[in-house]
């Protein structure tokens, strides 16, 4: 029976390390993202004259609209690409080649 015990002992003994890092990675994140809604609160809060602050001119609302279409774009035909490559196998070609 204790040979027994031991077993399970050992195999729980990574779950229980695996748990930690778990943690510790939420905590990271967490205080990342209370640090950028802070930094957000500030920006938005912080006292400013409107004759001191220069607006955006119609160039720089067209180069930004522009770079978010681009960029929304990019990310919409990559993720296609990828599930098209999923469902065609080409994903488990790939593996196959590594595991030989």
């Amino acid at each position: 029976m204790s040979n027994r015990i031991r077993h399970v002992q050992q195999a729980m003994a990574p779950v229980e390390s695996k748990h930690a890092g778990v943690w510790i990675t939420l905590a990271v994140l967490g205080m990342f993202l209370v640090f950028a809604l802070l930094f957000a609160y500030v920006g938005w809060t912080s006292p400013s004259d409107a004759s001191d602050q220069q607006q955006m001119s119609a160039t720089g609302y067209v180069a930004m609209t522009f770079g978010i279409i681009v960029t929304l774009a990019l990310g919409v035909g990559l993720m296609t690409l990828v599930f098209y490559s999923n469902r065609k196998g080409h994903d488990h070609d790939a593996n196959a080649d590594r595991s030989q």
